[in-house]
């Protein structure tokens, strides 16, 4: 056969291309990293030089409890220090550490009493997608806009929340300033080295970062030692700083593994966001079947978890949608009281503020249209009013009060 023949018949065989690995994987967390520090840029570029958000006398006289008249006469005979004024008279607004301070002045703050026991809630669902950080975070904003003292605690490792305090987990994150060092740790005794301020008076982060991952495994393997105390880790570390606070907000990883349960046993409160479909709806009927025996086997050992109230929170909604409809009727068949009234629906105001890292709380007016902007933030406060009711129900100094008020 001739050699062109030979050709013919068997043509080269061209190199198969190459299959990703490590370095390509490394090359897009790289990329991803810079994205992301770019979206952080352009929301700090937006704010720069911007003052804190302030508020009218009037929207301050509200939140504090008492009127402007009030506000203006403590300010005239010196009980409260004259706010800024512009080059017209005018106020230029208050802080939200100037409101909380006429709250201290006028007796107004909503902390609990020492005999009242701290609300703890965990924010989960063993799904991701169904607004976990999203509702954690803005809770936790609007209780300290009302003047309570709250701690969040990331505690998944993907670092949801910490990102919309516009911090980036991987970048601005050290390992030793997260709860791992106090999960792998047991003779640390404090988790006051992990509580950061945010711009949000009243408000403290426990950030996260990739290196809870490693927590998960650690933590697995020692509990299958025979160490089930570690379980308690979060616990003791909320028990160490809670003195401090009125409300602890926890958001889980999304999924059943030691952190979770660690939350679990550390929660006195659930609240369960779901989204209207039939896949959320399935995944959360697991989540309770998960949860019902991951209870009973954590109480044989010893561990019970003690929750006060659970609810569950229909997230991500869109009323557009007959079958989104159909399905959030059949919820609150199924669910009944255990349901919050309030729906918070899917709004591209709540995206806007995230691609900022930052939350419809932190904005001064709308990124889309004014009409959407109410819409989202009468649905937040919605949410989060229900919330703030529940915890108050379990404080005995206050409940007594919202039975006078008719509440109850």
């Amino acid at each position: 056969m001739s050699r062109a023949a030979r050709g013919r018949l068997a043509p080269p065989v061209a190199s198969p291309p190459a299959l990703p690995g490590a370095e390509t994987v490394a090359g897009l967390y790289d990329r991803s990293l810079d994205v992301l520090a770019a979206l952080r840029r352009r929301g700090q570029a937006e704010v720069e030089g911007q003052p804190l958000r302030r508020y009218s006398i009037t929207r301050a006289a509200v939140m504090v409890g008492r009127t402007p008249t009030a506000i203006r006469e403590a300010e005239k005979d010196g009980r409260l220090a004259a706010v800024e004024r512009m080059v017209n008279g005018r106020r230029v607004g208050y802080t939200l550490y100037e409101v909380n301070a006429m709250r201290d002045m006028f007796g107004t703050r909503p902390w609990r009493e020492p005999g009242d026991p701290p609300a703890i809630i965990a924010v989960q669902n063993f799904k991701g997608g169904v607004g976990k950080s999203t509702v954690s975070v803005h809770l936790a904003q609007y209780l300290a806009a009302r003047g309570y003292r709250v701690c969040l605690i990331d505690c998944d490792s993907q670092g949801s929340s910490t990102s919309m305090f516009g911090v980036i987990p991987d970048l601005d994150v050290q390992e030793d300033e997260t709860l791992y060092p106090f999960i792998r740790n047991a003779e640390m005794s404090s988790l006051a080295y992990a509580v950061k301020p945010t711009l949000w008076d009243g408000l403290y982060l426990v950030p996260a970062n990739l290196r809870l991952y490693s927590a998960e495994y650690e933590l697995a393997a020692r509990v299958a030692r025979s160490e089930p105390t570690l379980l308690n880790r979060i616990a003791e570390g909320i028990a160490s700083i809670v003195d401090h606070f009125d409300v602890v907000i926890l958001d889980p990883p999304p999924a059943l593994g030691t952190i979770s349960l660690s939350v679990m046993r550390a929660a006195n409160a659930l609240l369960v966001p779901i989204p209207p479909t039939i896949v959320d709806f399935t995944s959360t009927t697991s989540f309770f079947a998960m949860l019902h025996e991951t209870m009973g086997v954590l109480a044989e050992r010893g561990y019970p978890v003690d929750l006060r109230w659970i609810r569950m929170l229909i997230t991500r909604a869109d009323e557009g949608k007959s079958i989104q409809r159909e399905i959030t009727g059949l919820m609150r068949t199924v669910f009944g009281d255990t349901m919050l009234r309030t729906v918070l629906k899917d709004s591209a105001e709540i995206d806007n503020a995230s691609a900022r890292m930052m939350t419809v709380y932190d904005l001064d007016g709308p990124v889309t249209s004014r009409e959407t902007y109410n819409r989202c933030l009468t649905q937040l406060n919605g949410v989060n009013g229900e919330v703030e009711t529940l915890i108050r129900l379990t404080w005995p100094s206050q409940a007594a009060r919202l039975r006078a008020e008719g509440v109850l």
